[in-house]
């Protein structure tokens, strides 16, 4: 959910990709309490993968044919269980994967299915500051396990 889902095309035939700078502060906030984050994508995006070397995202994965088995495989890779987890989804191929996660959110313009699947909607749209409204929920509650404030 860091973009907002469109994809522009430049003269020359490259993609471009816009992001939410607050939603990166709020990534950035999640690494700086110590909570991993990682991104699995079904696209391959020059643009995330620059994105994500930009945010220290250091569990990156495009062209995931299988969202379920990727993350499975990070799950075993960082010694958490899926309900330990959280992910956010927008469309209907990320159904399986907010299903299987402890804490699923769908961005308030996603895809029905996803919305149905998830335990929470986000108040704004994808690549609007949707991450950064997860990203503060989930630093409230870290706060509140850990006796302190963000």
């Amino acid at each position: 959910m860091l973009t907002d889902g469109r994809v522009y095309y430049g003269a020359r035939g490259e993609q471009l990709q816009g992001f939410n700078i607050k939603d990166g502060h709020g990534l950035k906030s999640l690494a700086h309490v110590g909570i991993d984050v990682a991104v699995i994508s079904g696209r391959r995006s020059a643009a995330v993968k620059r994105r994500c070397r930009e945010l220290a995202i250091r569990h990156v994965v495009q062209g995931s044919r299988d969202k379920v088995r990727d993350f499975r495989a990070l799950t075993a890779k960082l010694g958490v269980t899926p309900a330990q987890c959280a992910f956010i989804g927008d469309d209907s191929p990320d159904v399986s994967l907010l299903r299987e996660v402890g804490l699923a959110f769908a961005v308030a313009d996603a895809h029905p299915s996803a919305c149905a699947a998830a335990h929470h909607v986000t108040r704004l749209g994808g690549g609007c500051g949707a991450v950064r409204e997860v990203c503060d929920r989930l630093l409230a509650a870290h706060g509140a396990r850990h006796g302190r404030g963000h």
